[in-house]
């Protein structure tokens, strides 16, 4: 979502930054951008281990604490701005169901926050109580890193969609993101294409280094990547 079909402007970092502060956890913003795209709970979890070490008795307290503030922050945020689609995401998802390719948000935020950026941008519409489109509306499913056993770069939450859509073949799936993580996990879901766009939290210069099918300059250029890796008609 951020960065990819979602603008972001640093805020996640931001909002990382003040909790950790506040908790008296030093860490840079160089730290936290090589962890977007994680489940958020696990970041505090690695920051934490790295300073206190893994068997530290106040280890899960400290942890519970930053994740606290760190919701408490970011929930503001998102509560009180406004958030838009990055360039080409409403166009995409468009076509991309128009010709019956089902598109999924997965996302390392939980859910509580999630539903907030949902509800700002009119995505929720058409959605049901399990996060499935019921037909009119703008994505078919959305799923967050709490729902699964284990948040990116592990491919449950693919595996998720796959499995309310009747998907078995891997091969009939693109994931797309803005994080190395998103470069892992669909590496490691096997799917057909695993690509990143470059106008999110890592430049094309930090991307390129790793394993992928594919950099875009936004998610707007996935249309026309489909149509020639593909060989697609141009509808």
């Amino acid at each position: 979502m951020a960065g990819t079909t979602m603008v972001d402007n640093g805020e996640i970092e931001d909002c990382f930054l003040e909790a950790c502060v506040q908790n008296g956890l030093t860490v840079t913003r160089p730290q936290i951008n090589a962890m977007m795209g994680w489940s958020k709970i696990v970041v505090f979890q690695t920051f934490w281990k790295k300073k206190l070490g893994e068997d530290h008795p106040d280890l899960e307290d400290k942890v519970e604490e930053s994740y606290n503030t760190f919701r408490d922050l970011l929930e503001a945020h998102y509560e009180n701005t406004d958030q838009r689609p990055t360039e080409g995401a409403l166009e995409t998802m468009a076509w991309l169901r128009d010709n019956g390719v089902k598109v999924a948000l997965t996302t390392g935020f939980y859910r509580e926050v999630t539903d907030i950026i949902l509800e700002n941008l009119g995505w929720d519409e058409g959605l049901d109580e399990n996060y499935v489109s019921t037909g009119n509306s703008i994505i078919d499913m959305s799923i967050t890193s709490d729902e699964v056993q284990k948040g990116r770069p592990y491919p449950f939450m693919i595996q998720k969609a796959m499995k309310q859509f009747g998907i078995t073949d891997p091969k009939k799936v693109v994931k797309i993101g803005d994080t190395p993580v998103d470069l892992a996990a669909g590496r490691n879901a096997k799917c057909l294409f695993s690509l990143a766009v470059t106008n999110g939290s890592h430049t094309e210069a930090e991307l390129k280094r790793l394993d992928n099918d594919g950099l875009l300059p936004t998610v707007g250029h996935l249309k026309g990547y489909l149509i020639e890796k593909l060989k697609l008609a141009n509808a």
